[in-house]
């Protein structure tokens, strides 16, 4: 597994970005202390959008909302 420093990460970064895609993760070190890590983009998977998902157990039997709840959200973060 490569490292790299956050300096050479900041004055490269293009370089490290395309170094991790090709070659997998990367960890990010803090005068020679791991404290992050670079790692490829995976595609979501198939069935993991929110509107895909299945209900918990517990919230089936609870009563639905009529209508379409995002737009009295976004309504509701409007007004704030």
């Amino acid at each position: 597994m490569r490292h790299v420093s956050i300096r050479e990460l900041h004055l490269r970064t293009g370089d490290w970005i395309r170094r991790t895609a090709a070659e997998g993760r990367i960890v990010v070190t803090d005068h020679g202390r791991p404290v992050a890590s670079l790692v490829p983009y995976e595609q979501e998977e198939t069935g993991t959008r929110f509107s895909d998902r299945q209900l918990l157990p517990e919230f089936v039997s609870m009563p639905r909302a009529p209508g379409d709840s995002t737009v009295e959200v976004s309504d509701d973060r409007d007004r704030t």
